[in-house]
């Protein structure tokens, strides 16, 4: 069995940090503290007396091959992007091109020090092969959008669910219907038995637009949310990403059902979408994660970048004692873990599964070190990350990803085929 100590490393808490020596044996954290010679022997010992190790993150949601999307569409409202560009740019794209964008996705999220990620997107076989070559974890999303799909697609997807396609250690699948404006009341309750019988976790988009909201009560007389409760999709297996527009009568159904917010500020703000209720949802004690959408709306995948604006966008609603650093850091890992049934991921704990990050103490947004975590969180950005380790494995080490000047030529060279063709 491998293992890997991590010498004399600073692990934070909500009241302080301290040094310690963290054995990693397989893909787990085995020791915290004072490693014995016995335990480590055969050990790589990883000097780590400038580095603190923080709980990798965890992205509730995303669109990963939309990377090759970035910039191609920006500074307009959500329908009118999706309809108009998107979606035939989207179009256009082969399992080829799926495959080159996913790496360049997971390039991206590795240097940001992302290890899991929540996905929605078309060519889910694709995207599992690079999950499993790039060595981080995902929860692959098999998408239902009835408006886009034919009716042999739409089967082709339970078949290939009920037969767990793909799924192994690092990868578990999701029923992923689109949204409650692209899949109907009767294709909704299907995804909701389906996934109850089986056994999967839901993950959707839910409550993003005013448009949307008005939309729905006109088709449905409800709400969003109330049709999900009426078609039996509310409950503590789903993971619904944005949460922007809750009514009351909203946010008392969705917490009672104990299911996961997964918010996406940087993209809710830049589709002028609207400001997700962050204070709300936690005055409510609501299940609350987040996520980074696709490069796409975002225009990028750096959950440290949406951990911080999550923060300062509580304390504006809320006051400054909103959201506190240590809250902010949980929404961003174990909070997005467990939405997805991780159960033993997310933080640094013997047992535990061993991703984390190993952060760079002399980076100059670290320094000087009054509060760890503070400064993790409202100070730092993803260049303090120095390595990253997923499932036991250095996924990045002294910020270099195995592969990553390939994986940058080939991305830009197939953006521009596909950009010459519209």
């Amino acid at each position: 069995m491998k293992k890997i100590l991590l010498k004399s490393a600073l692990l934070p808490a909500q009241d302080g940090a301290r040094v310690v020596d963290i054995l990693i044996a397989g893909n787990r954290f085995a020791r915290i503290g004072i490693v014995s010679p016995e335990e480590s022997a055969g050990a790589e010992v990883v000097d780590c007396s400038r580095f603190a190790v923080f709980p990798a993150f965890y992205n509730g949601h995303t669109h990963a091959a939309m990377s090759l999307l970035r910039g191609y569409a920006d500074d307009m409202p959500l329908q009118k992007w999706l309809q108009e560009y998107i979606w035939p740019f989207e179009a256009k794209l082969t399992g080829g091109d799926i495959e080159l964008a996913c790496r360049l996705a997971f390039l991206e999220m590795i240097k940001s020090g992302t290890v899991f990620f929540a996905d929605m997107y078309w060519h889910r076989e694709r995207t599992i092969k690079i999950v499993e070559e790039m060595g981080i974890r995902a929860a692959v999303g098999v998408t239902f959008a009835e408006s886009l799909m034919t009716a042999e697609q739409i089967e082709g997807n339970f078949k290939f669910l009920a037969a767990h396609t793909g799924e192994s250690d690092r990868v578990s699948l999701a029923v992923a219907p689109h949204s409650v404006y692209t899949v109907g009341e009767k294709m909704l309750k299907r995804c909701a038995d389906f996934a109850r019988v089986e056994n999967f976790f839901v993950h959707t988009h839910l409550s993003e637009t005013v448009k949307e909201l008005e939309d729905c009560e006109k088709q449905y007389g409800c709400s969003p949310v109330r049709l999900l409760e009426r078609t039996g999709m509310l409950d503590s297996k789903l993971a619904a990403a944005h949460c922007v527009h809750f009514s009351d009568d909203d946010m008392k159904a969705f917490v009672d059902s104990g299911a996961t917010a997964v918010l996406n500020p940087c993209s809710n703000l830049k589709l002028a979408s609207g400001i997700p209720p962050i204070d709300r949802l936690l005055n409510a004690k609501a299940k609350v994660a987040l996520g980074t959408d696709g490069d796409s709306s975002n225009n990028n995948l750096d959950m440290h970048e949406e951990m911080k604006l999550a923060a300062l966008l509580a304390k504006v609603q809320g006051g400054a004692e909103m959201l506190p650093a240590y809250d902010a850091l949980k929404m961003a890992t174990v909070n997005a873990a467990r939405a997805y049934g991780l159960a033993d991921v997310g933080e640094i704990r013997e047992g535990y599964l061993a991703d984390c990050l190993l952060v760079d103490l002399k980076n100059e947004r670290m320094v000087p070190s009054h509060n760890l975590v503070s400064n993790w969180v409202y100070a730092a950005d993803s260049s303090c990350i120095d390595s990253v380790i997923c499932n036991g494995k250095f996924v990045m080490r002294g910020r270099h990803v195995d592969g990553e000047e390939e994986i940058v030529r080939d991305a830009e060279a197939c953006a521009k085929r596909l950009a010459s063709a519209t």
